[in-house]
């Protein structure tokens, strides 16, 4: 992840921003928002300047009005990538490792779960997308979007064992196109996963959380990118809810009626495929 794509445009820092607050969560500081009441959790894992940016936070507010609890830990412990005057950007990232990261969002998830979320989302940026393949693969979470990745490889992708959907730049020497169609190539041969793939035109890399928010046209191509996030979200966990509860409710009406509730019968009740994606 060298070169000037990863740390243009980068956010003017705002510990006090957005419209939650910063708690503990898994070990971590993280900004949360939205109603703690929610059932179904999204995780945004940044990119290399941390959880204080301010239009990485607006999003997760807006993630939140969707009626998700939102997550934005910092990974970096109070010490995200500053261009000037910081460390040289390959000194910080070997201080800063994807597996590090990778491991301390595993309490994060637990800490979710202890809160009665039946069901999470991930998605990184850049830096982040490592850290939510590699959940991704072993089904720590229930759906996943990887947005202008870095560090992925056709192998991760391969891995995966979750619904993906990789939203890539154009102009990206850190992801580029040909990179995500390999990618698009690889979910498409993965039978049972669930997978939308899409190319942004003229946007750069980072551009759904390091946008100029008095640029309209940038504004309104990060406005598609999150919403194509909402929608997948929406999809995929409120999905895994639905599964749940219709198993539970067959359980329940099993042996009240069985010659009509056969639990047996799961082609009928198109619950199986169900089950096994959600």
């Amino acid at each position: 992840m060298s070169g000037p794509q990863c740390c243009a445009n980068p956010p003017t820092l705002n510990p006090n921003g957005g419209a939650g607050h910063v708690e503990k969560l898994g070990g971590l500081n993280a900004y949360v928002t939205g109603s703690p009441d929610s059932k179904l959790a999204v995780l945004l894992i940044s990119d290399i300047h941390g959880y204080e940016a301010p239009n990485l936070r607006k999003l997760a507010d807006k993630v939140a009005a969707a009626g998700f609890y939102v997550g934005v830990p910092d990974f970096f412990h109070g010490d995200p990538y500053v261009a000037d005057g910081g460390k040289p950007l390959q000194e910080w990232i070997k201080d800063h490792g994807v597996d590090k990261g990778f491991e301390e969002a595993k309490p994060v998830i637990q800490a979710l779960k202890s809160k009665g979320i039946t069901a999470i989302g991930a998605a990184g940026f850049c830096w982040g997308a490592k850290v939510v393949v590699q959940l991704a693969k072993r089904e720590f979470i229930q759906a996943a979007v990887l947005l202008h990745p870095s560090f992925v490889t056709v192998d991760d992708i391969k891995g995966v064992e979750v619904p993906l959907s990789i939203l890539g730049a154009e102009i990206d020497r850190l992801s580029p196109p040909v990179l995500v169609k390999e990618f698009e190539e690889a979910l498409n041969a993965k039978s049972g996963v669930d997978s939308f793939v899409k190319i942004f035109p003229k946007v750069a890399h980072g551009w759904t959380v390091r946008y100029n928010v008095e640029d309209e046209t940038a504004v309104k191509a990060a406005e598609e990118a999150h919403q194509n996030l909402l929608e997948w979200f929406a999809k995929l966990l409120l999905k895994g809810v639905c599964c749940t509860l219709l198993m539970l409710l067959l359980l329940f009406l099993d042996p009240i009626f069985p010659e009509i509730f056969s639990l047996k019968d799961a082609e009928f009740w198109k619950i199986d495929e169900c089950a096994t994606k959600s």
